[in-house]
């Protein structure tokens, strides 16, 4: 009896895969295709509406506005003439977001490693739910638990740092006055962005290979160098992007900062001082009683909130994409 041997079939080249696909696949990839780039276009002009929409009313504001717009400490468009300028809110958001950046992401790290590296399955799963939660809680609430709680406990800190660090200027407490400052702002924001940059960094770390960490185990390495050595290399462009949307939140931050803060139009490097304010924080406060000329005003500040919150995005991106190793390619 002959034998019959298999005949090994060139595979088909791509063309004619395609072809020999039923044209309702081809029909439905043409459909998905069109959606997918009709969305993202769809994405990009809502960005640029929203941009034409605020540089033509912040033009409007700005073209009569008898103060330097950058420089200019007061807020009065209704005056006559009106005068207005963003020096101290540009220099309160920024100040407060670090304040809540230096707290809050080495902290959100820290437990994020604790739930995905440490923690007992039956202890981090619960741990991860309560984070999680954290970040659906609404601003306002935060807000009230800063204004009745945070607040009056916050004043035996203040006056612990102005004791023992007021030599460093930054606490040096020189008014008197309840802990509604800059400093009590960043801390809220910090306790604020704290779910938010642990659920992504969390993830990031779960997805580190497995085999990667069993190499350096049996190398010999502990817990903490195979923590150092695999897992944050890999995670690291997570992490960033964590970082990127809790200080897009900080930034943005309305409600809680107008509950807490004690507005200023003053500029003091004292961060303990009671006074200062914020972009979000402004336009929340004076939106309602403004006239049409001073809400084009508060839109020229959104405008400059809106940029910078574009610039803070392009760096990390830029950050992540000058080492190959952060991107994820090599992953």
């Amino acid at each position: 009896m002959a034998s019959t041997t298999p005949i090994d079939t060139p595979p088909a080249s791509p063309v004619a895969r395609e072809r020999a696909r039923p044209k309702t696949g081809r029909a439905g990839d043409k459909i998905f295709l069109g959606l997918s780039r009709g969305s993202g276009i769809l994405l990009l002009v809502i960005m640029a509406s929203i941009a034409v929409f605020l540089t033509y009313r912040a033009a409007l504001a700005v073209s009569k506005n008898e103060g330097n717009f950058l420089t200019t400490f007061d807020w009065n468009p209704a005056g006559d003439p009106p005068v207005f300028g963003i020096a101290v809110l540009l220099f309160g958001t920024i100040v407060s977001s670090i304040i809540a950046m230096a707290i809050a992401v080495p902290v959100a790290v820290g437990i994020a490693l604790f739930i995905s590296h440490y923690a007992p399955r039956k202890l981090a799963a619960p741990l991860a739910y309560v984070v999680d939660l954290l970040a659906a809680v609404p601003s306002i609430v935060y807000g009230i638990w800063g204004a009745l709680f945070l607040v009056p406990y916050l004043e035996g800190l203040n006056l612990w740092l102005d004791q023992f660090f007021g030599w460093t200027y930054l606490f040096e407490k020189t008014e008197v006055g309840v802990a509604r400052s800059l400093f009590t702002v960043g801390i809220l924001l910090a306790i604020m962005i704290l779910p938010i940059v642990t659920s992504v960094s969390r993830e990031v770390f779960l997805q580190v290979p497995k085999m990667n960490e069993e190499a350096a185990l049996a190398l010999g390495a502990t817990r903490w160098e195979v923590i150092r050595l695999s897992v944050l290399p890999f995670g690291r462009s997570g992490v960033i992007s964590a970082s990127m949307l809790g200080l897009g939140r900080a930034l943005g931050e309305t409600m809680a900062v107008a509950t807490v803060l004690s507005p200023s139009f003053v500029i003091s490097g004292h961060l303990l001082n009671p006074g200062g304010g914020t972009f979000a924080q402004n336009i929340a406060a004076k939106f309602d009683e403004a006239d049409a000329f001073g809400r084009d005003a508060l839109i020229a500040s959104g405008l400059v909130l809106f940029i910078l919150t574009l610039l803070v995005n392009g760096a990390a991106r830029l950050i992540i994409a000058r080492r190959k190793e952060y991107s994820g390619a090599n992953a």
